[in-house]
């Protein structure tokens, strides 16, 4: 597929990995709605990059756990730019706890982690899914982590979150198929604000891995872009992290 002239939106597109796949949309065509929840300087900020090269580009925000909330979303974009053909599900939410700790681990952790983490996919995929059949095409990243592979993470709610994303791309690429293609994208370690306070670790971890370097948002943006576009791919897990797990 070609993203130039399609429209795509991207959850948590703010900042970090969302920010560099939200530009490189818009540098290669697309037509980019930036959703927030409350980063609202940094996706305003966005929108102002991608319009000093001629891009198109609007700020939303939308809290993706609130189903209603994403139909206006969508609502709101389609009567801008006409169609959404792409969607990147990129926000995310954690709360760093030891994967020990599992008092911590409360209900109320839970159910905000798997609220934003993975209802809030699925609340993004089914609000576009009626556009992209209707024009007979459409894409849907959604950002997983290696946490989802590993067990490992920033907590365990956290890294269960991100395995059942992976188990949701594979579902919706069936419910979704041949219409919509569904892929997941799963970093690594990446070089983005939730390293915050924290840098000296990956420091440290970057000479461990095998290419010996932390990923970069760019790095992870190109290849959401790739899976848009790549038209004999569905219900893939890809992983990008520097082979942390190997």
């Amino acid at each position: 597929m070609d993203l130039y002239g399609k429209t795509a939106i991207v959850t948590g597109g703010g900042t970090g990995i969302g920010r560099a796949t939200s530009l490189l949309l818009a540098k290669r065509g697309a037509a980019v709605a930036v959703n927030y929840s409350r980063s609202k300087e940094e996706a305003e900020e966005t929108v102002r990059l991608i319009e000093q090269e001629g891009g198109r580009a609007i700020a939303v925000q939308t809290n993706v756990a609130r189903e209603n909330e994403v139909k206006t979303m969508v609502q709101q974009v389609v009567a801008v730019f006409g169609s959404v053909d792409l969607l990147v599900n990129n926000a995310s939410i954690t709360r760093h706890i030891p994967m020990s700790d599992l008092d911590t681990a409360t209900d109320e952790v839970w159910d905000e982690l798997f609220s934003v983490n993975v209802k809030g996919m699925f609340h993004c995929a089914k609000a576009v899914s009626p556009y992209m059949k209707k024009s007979g095409h459409g894409a849907i990243v959604n950002v997983g982590s290696i946490a989802g592979q590993t067990g490992l993470g920033s907590s365990l709610p956290y890294a269960v979150s991100k395995a059942a994303v992976h188990g949701l791309t594979k579902s919706l690429a069936r419910a979704l198929s041949p219409t919509i293609r569904v892929n997941c994208v799963v970093p690594g370690a990446v070089a983005t604000r939730w390293w915050s306070g924290r840098e000296e670790q990956m420091k440290l971890l970057a000479p461990q891995l095998l290419l010996q370097r932390i990923s970069t948002p760019e790095d992870i943006a190109q290849l959401i872009c790739a899976a848009l576009g790549q038209e004999a791919m569905t219900g893939q897990i890809i992983t990008v992290d520097s082979g942390q797990t190997l």
